[in-house]
């Protein structure tokens, strides 16, 4: 009990400074309750709509989750020019043309609240936006400028993305389709450049070899006989004077040569053409051998018999003169086949190389051609998603609920501030007692000198103080009381009056600490 009146009186002694710092804040906070401006909060709900055709019949090219789309929305929307923009249109604040744009995009940020529907298992794509503003029309007119700057800003993202994918494929089908009629140049110059000796002609070039090597044996086997024929012609007539048992009744030598000469111009025809240099001189000699049996006919009368032996041997060199005719021609001919061979062994060479550089480059071709085919088919996917995007037929938000005008103010809430305020004013008193009394080390009681010193004393006397010195400290008292009770709530008044007022004072604090009130 003794502890308790000495607390007690320490207080009263303290009560000055108690009543200072509780009374300016009761004050500031009872001003500052009951002079805030009410604010008046909208609130509109979106919903984040999916693709309105169904992705197995088209598909958007634009692919945005739900979560991420929501978080586009909400960044896109909290820009800085967005807010200072829709703050100077709607005139958020009343002294907007004095405040600073950092101080504008701070207020409205603190104003503006955004909230997502779901669990982040399960999101719903719903977006509650709300604000709040010093009328009901202003707090409406900002959540409009909202939706007005989201749906349009969503708009420009999906078009303007759909947009740029079309564009990608447009530019790199063109750009393949260039690769392609390249690669298609290559190979055309390679095919013209190596025409004799390409894959797809080979089995021909084998038949054709296989061909002339046969008529080079063919050559050398006539050859080969001719020579025969010429040493058994040699050897009959020499052993008897003539070249043959009938040869009283034989063609003339000009005509067993024109004879010759039909059967060599029908056995060149088989293996050239009839516009041969070779074909033309034979039938060339053959018109000059008809013309002079022809002019001889006419003119040639019968030889005697004794002429007959120099008539054998002028057809002796006749004959083997033709033969050697004969086998120069063929001897020209297998050269000429000879040399075609060696060009066909050359081509026959080269194909393994040029078939392996053929090969290489039909498969980049073909690799082009692939990609080609399938930037087509992407293309057309980007054509379709740019239409459904164009149209709006894929995701879309939708105004589920509308900013309504609200009709009562939702803040603040005066009794609650004007108590706290009032009740933290009383513990700060309280508190700055306490601490004052925990700073003071003066001994005040017997047992205040008993813990410093150690030491009991023997009686101990108050401080008596006369009538009048009791009388004047409580005159001085009442008057400290008379000022703090009154003057400091009045000083206070006065401040929000003609300095500043307090409500704007507690605005720019809390905005200024992110804190809505």
């Amino acid at each position: 009990m003794n502890d308790l009146k000495y607390y007690f009186s320490i207080f009263l002694r303290r009560l000055h400074y108690f009543l200072v710092l509780s009374v300016v804040i009761s004050a500031v906070a009872g001003i500052a309750a009951f002079t805030l401006p009410p604010a008046y909060e909208s609130q509109t709900r979106l919903l984040l709509e999916g693709p309105q055709i169904p992705t197995e019949l088209a598909s958007s090219t634009v692919m945005v989750g739900l979560a991420e789309q929501l978080e586009i929305i909400e960044q896109r929307l909290m820009t800085r020019a967005n807010m200072l923009d829709t703050a100077r249109s709607q005139q958020v604040f009343e002294d907007i043309q004095t405040m600073s744009a950092d101080e504008i995009v701070e207020a409205m940020q603190a104003r503006t609240g955004i909230k997502r529907g779901g669990t982040s298992r399960n999101p719903t794509p719903i977006l509650t936006l709300t604000f709040e503003a010093r009328s009901p029309a202003i707090a409406a007119g900002v959540l409009n400028e909202y939706l007005t700057l989201i749906e349009r800003q969503n708009a420009e993202f999906r078009t303007s993305r759909a947009g740029n994918t079309l564009a990608f494929f447009e530019q790199e089908v063109q750009r393949l389709g260039q690769n392609l009629d390249v690669q298609s140049a290559r190979i055309l110059e390679f095919k013209t450049a190596n025409s004799g000796a390409l894959p797809d002609s080979l089995e021909y070039r084998l038949d054709q070899q296989a061909t002339l090597q046969e008529q080079v044996r063919q050559i050398d086997r006539d050859i080969s006989s001719l020579n025969n024929q010429s040493e058994r012609i040699v050897q009959i007539f020499e052993a008897t004077g003539q070249l043959g048992a009938n040869e009283g009744v034989r063609l003339s030598p000009d005509e067993q040569r024109l004879q010759e000469m039909r059967t060599q111009l029908d056995e060149t025809l088989s293996v050239y053409s009839a516009e041969n240099p070779r074909v033309k001189i034979l039938e060339g000699r053959i018109e000059q051998l008809e013309q002079r049996l022809a002019a001889r006919a006419k003119t040639e009368e019968p030889a005697p018999e004794s002429e007959s032996r120099n008539r054998g041997s002028t057809t002796l060199d006749l004959q083997l003169s033709e033969i050697e005719t004969r086998i120069s021609m063929l001897g020209e001919q297998r050269e000429e086949i000879s040399a075609r061979l060696a060009d066909l062994e050359a081509s026959l060479a080269r194909t393994p190389a040029n078939t392996a550089t053929l090969e290489e480059l039909n498969r980049t071709y073909a690799n082009i051609e692939a990609q080609y085919n399938t930037a087509v088919d992407r293309l057309a996917q980007a054509s379709t998603g740019e239409r459904i995007e164009s149209l709006s037929r894929g995701q879309r938000i939708s105004i589920i609920e509308p900013p309504a005008t609200p009709n009562l103010p939702t803040k603040p809430n005066r009794l609650l501030i004007a108590g706290g305020g009032t009740i933290f004013g009383i513990l700060a008193g309280i508190g700055l007692v306490v601490l004052i009394e925990l700073l003071n080390r003066t001994a005040r009681r017997p047992e205040d000198i008993i813990a410093r010193i150690g030491v009991r004393p023997l009686a101990t006397i108050p401080y008596m103080r006369s009538r009048s010195e009791i009388l004047r400290k409580r005159l001085v008292k009442l008057m400290v009381y008379l000022v703090i009770l009154v003057g400091f709530p009045a000083a206070v008044y006065a401040v929000h009056l003609y300095y500043l007022p307090l409500d704007l004072l507690a605005d720019r604090a809390m905005n200024k600490i992110g804190v809505r009130w």
